[in-house]
């Protein structure tokens, strides 16, 4: 028999204008509690399968087309299962608490940002090279205290996208889903979106899908970086610096990031032992380790304004 409190719980009604905000409101909470959990991620499975999968079809001949397949065999099915398991009223609004709440990595994020600031500010560069190796597929070796900060200020600006804003932006328009949709098809992105031999085709369709999908969360986060921070300086390098980017998404979100912040980012970096001229990203001096801090303040300021547009809309139409 359910308890006063729960009965009355479940007869709270709401606008229905208020739930998916609502529903980010708890959900972003959840993850801020307890994060991503650290047994039993559904990702880790699912990482897993896309590996299994990928051994199959990733074959010569027909790769591309192969590789679509594979990206609609793995998240096809699963959206569309997300979405019929969702029933109305308060169970329903719950599940997209839970989906919005294990796609965001919000918490994750700043913990692994924070321990790479923390070891810079303890002069510990061996262990700050290898925990911001967590972070970017750069090779860290070799690089000094800047080299470090810059590298986990950029992994921390372009994943405020791909793992907080990017979420939020889908979750808005599909829910739980639409949220589950994006981390997925973002997941195949970074498991396959790789120009070499093996997933230059087969990956071909999921480093477009996720562009797709990002493309209009990307520059939604560069304007909210542009407008919580130095808002001229981030424009300007947003214009000037973003297209010269080889990611069409990442490039404006951290020119915008780093002009917010006055800081230089970009610049030679070297992947699976080759060396890469990257255009540069912002203006000002090199990054510094207390440069991490402020760019999750940024990151926070920013999906704060998310949270209150995100409210202030549902209430607008309630």
């Amino acid at each position: 028999m359910p308890t006063v409190f729960s009965s009355a719980f479940l007869a709270v009604q709401i606008p229905a204008a208020l739930f998916l905000p609502l529903a980010a409101l708890a959900g972003v909470g959840l993850d801020r509690l307890f994060g991503e959990p650290r047994r039993w991620h559904p990702l880790v499975g699912f990482g897993a399968l896309a590996n299994a999968v990928e051994r199959r079809l990733n074959l010569a001949g027909g790769r591309r087309l192969h590789g679509l397949l594979a990206w609609s065999l793995l998240i096809l099915p699963l959206f569309a299962l997300a979405e019929w398991l969702i029933p109305a009223g308060w169970p329903g609004w719950l599940l997209h608490v839970l989906l919005l709440a294990l796609a965001l990595g919000a918490r994750s994020l700043g913990e692994h940002a924070r321990r790479v600031a923390d070891d810079l500010a303890s002069g510990d560069l061996l262990q700050a090279r290898q925990h911001v190796g967590w972070m970017v597929s750069r090779q860290t070796e070799d690089l000094d205290a800047a080299g470090v900060a810059s590298a986990c200020l950029e992994s921390t600006l372009e994943n405020g996208n791909d793992a907080i804003f990017g979420v939020l932006f889908w979750f808005a328009l599909l829910g739980g889903p639409g949220a589950l949709l994006f981390r997925l098809a973002n997941t195949l992105d970074a498991m396959w979106g790789y120009r070499n031999p093996r997933f230059a085709d087969f990956g071909w369709a999921a480093a477009g899908l996720d562009d797709l999908l990002n493309f209009i969360p990307a520059r939604l986060t560069a304007l909210s970086y542009a407008l919580c921070g130095r808002t001229r300086s981030a424009l300007r390098c947003w214009r000037e610096q973003g297209a010269n980017w080889k990611s069409p998404n990442a490039g404006p979100v951290m020119a915008a990031g780093a002009g917010s912040l006055g800081v230089a980012l970009g610049g030679p970096a070297c992947y699976h032992g080759h060396l890469e001229e990257r255009p540069p990203l912002g203006q000002g001096r090199p990054a510094a380790a207390e440069d991490i801090a402020q760019a999750l303040t940024l990151v926070r300021r920013s999906m704060l304004l998310w949270l209150a547009l995100l409210v202030c809309w549902g209430l607008a139409r309630a």
